[in-house]
């Protein structure tokens, strides 16, 4: 597994933060979780920027796992932003929440999502899940290198 970069999980609601928490120690991840809990603070840990500054930008997510309600800015603002930025451009990022909106799954998409996974309401189904997107994205995806330079 790629566990020298860290997961960005960006999560407002504390109990969905701590179930994906648990969830990643069940299937035994190692990478380090930085939690965004609002699209804000997820920019400033991208960018280096906010509370994040001086942090070294030459150590990106293996994987941003992105809910789309968030407060101050929303999921889908926050991808478009990732996109918009050579730096970031080529993140992986995977939607990950309750929306079932097909609006939500299209524009995802069409912002460059690479995956849009909703989250299962049953513990048992979301450790699964969770399993599931770490083994994919952690260790069979090649992902390419940091534009920080």
């Amino acid at each position: 597994m790629s566990s020298d970069r860290p997961i960005l999980l960006v999560e407002d609601n504390p109990d969905d933060e701590a179930l994906t928490l648990r969830a990643f120690g069940k299937n035994r991840i190692p990478n380090e979780i930085v939690v965004a809990r609002d699209g804000v603070d997820a920019l400033d840990y991208l960018f280096g920027t906010g509370r994040h500054a001086g942090r070294d930008l030459g150590i990106m997510p293996a994987v941003v796992l992105l809910d789309l309600k968030l407060p101050r800015i929303d999921g889908l603002e926050v991808l478009r932003r990732i996109r918009a930025d050579s730096r970031t451009a080529l993140l992986p990022v995977v939607v990950l929440t309750t929306s079932r909106e097909h609006q939500d799954i299209h524009e995802a998409y069409s912002l460059g999502a690479n995956s849009y996974v909703r989250k299962p309401v049953d513990f048992e189904r979301f450790l699964q899940t969770v399993g599931q997107l770490g083994q994919y994205w952690l260790s069979l995806n090649e992902v390419p290198e940091s534009r920080f330079d």
